[in-house]
């Protein structure tokens, strides 16, 4: 999903439960974020904090998080029919993305239905929508910048993300070492797809 402003680095001027704001030499952001992240920000601090612009004709909002794999859970909560980026906002303060992770992956309903913002309605559109395309934080972590950017073309493609990430995985490990850059990138994809029709 494109985003206007990547991140935003400044110093922490006002926070309340919803919205933080960050100034930057003679701005002054105003960003929505999950309670969470604003709990973890210190007044009079410097931070960064990864942004998305919702823009409409009658309104126009900036989220935030302090780390980009809480914006990507934000970004395929908001993908998910009843949910809204505030909605997605007040559930990712409700829950952590890895306890969020197993709910889906267990589909445990009740632990869903438990968070602020989720009926239970809403809660099963997220477990059919989600079950498997959240990413651990290991396997994240596991991928330089180029395989992130790999793995979301993969999955724009309608690719399960999990399934991606494996795929990735196996295809680095069947690659000559000597390969770098834009050549191994092109190998990469290539080597990936083919594990992924196999998957499929």
């Amino acid at each position: 999903m494109m985003t206007m402003f990547n991140s935003i680095r400044g110093i922490v001027s006002a926070k309340s439960s919803e919205t933080v704001f960050l100034l930057t030499g003679d701005i002054e952001w105003e960003i929505t974020m999950p309670a969470g992240d604003i709990q973890g920000l210190a007044m009079n601090r410097e931070c960064r904090v990864f942004t998305w612009l919702y823009h409409r004709e009658d309104q126009m909002r900036l989220f935030g998080f302090t780390e980009e794999r809480r914006r990507s859970v934000f970004f395929e909560l908001i993908k998910v029919e009843g949910i809204g980026p505030k909605a997605a906002i007040k559930i990712l303060g409700g829950i952590s993305k890895d306890e969020l992770e197993r709910a889906l992956e267990a589909g445990d309903l009740t632990r869903l239905e438990a968070v602020p913002g989720l009926g239970k309605k809403t809660a099963q559109k997220m477990l059919l929508a989600l079950k498997g395309k959240l990413v651990t934080v290991q396997d994240v972590s596991a991928l330089s910048s180029p395989y992130n950017d790999l793995a979301e073309a993969l999955t724009s493609m309608g690719y399960d993300r999990r399934t991606v990430i494996e795929a990735l995985a196996k295809a680095d490990a069947a690659i000559d070492a000597n390969f770098s850059g834009a050549e191994r990138e092109k190998l990469l994809f290539k080597e990936a797809i083919v594990f992924l029709s196999g998957a499929s």
